[in-house]
């Protein structure tokens, strides 16, 4: 039996949003005359929200204040900008909707900001999705179970009956932390290498192979 429903990452597992996250990173820096960095540079720092990849963006004298306007002028930016380059990953999308012809529930539980979330899943994926959550003040971010808990609580579905997949470390801790079994795609932000590392215990290299262990129930 497939497992009742799937908890997905956003960026990094199904969206490759990496050059658009770079864009408006490097444009609120330059904005501020700090130093950029590559596309290369930022797929290694993203995972942990918006904050904190502008918290290790700026040099480490920045001041709170600078920060803070740099932050914003990275969501500004980022918020006309996130549909510029971004794409779904190959298969992706045929994967989601032969989940849910199978009635597999799916859900996203992203660190990105909540107020970007609406548009890529609209834009990408609509009417797709069960529930789609990104970061918010009131609920802890990930690798914190809190936020996949309350995913899962707005679907219906316990996290014994769920599989959660992501791309990074943060995601298998993440999962960890839910209670969750994980599927960690290797297609995303992280080398294979560094997941494994980091814990992973059931690897997908295309979205076929992770449709198989979802629908397979043998993570």
């Amino acid at each position: 039996m497939p497992y009742k429903a799937a908890v997905f990452d956003l960026d990094g597992t199904l969206l490759n949003t990496i050059t658009d996250l770079a864009w408006a990173t490097n444009y609120a820096l330059k904005h501020y005359h700090m130093p950029t960095y590559t596309v290369e540079d930022v797929k290694h720092m993203v995972g942990n929200g918006v904050a904190k990849l502008i918290r290790d963006a700026v040099p480490a004298n920045t001041s709170e204040e600078l920060y803070q306007k740099v932050l914003a002028t990275f969501k500004e930016h980022y918020a006309d900008h996130s549909l510029d380059t971004t794409a779904p990953y190959p298969g992706v999308t045929e994967a989601v909707d032969q989940l849910r012809a199978a009635g597999v529930k799916c859900a996203v539980v992203s660190n990105k900001p909540d107020f970007a979330i609406a548009d890529l899943m609209n834009h990408f994926f609509p009417n797709k999705f069960d529930f789609a959550l990104g970061q918010r003040d009131d609920l802890k971010r990930k690798p914190d179970a809190e936020p996949v808990l309350f995913a899962l609580k707005q679907i219906g579905v316990s996290p014994n009956d769920a599989v959660y997949i992501g791309d990074s470390e943060v995601d298998v801790a993440t999962a960890r932390n839910s209670g969750m079994p994980c599927i960690s795609v290797t297609w995303g932000f992280r080398d294979k290498e560094v997941l494994l590392a980091a814990g992973a215990t059931a690897c997908a290299d295309t979205a076929d192979e992770m449709t198989a262990l979802i629908l397979g129930h043998e993570v």
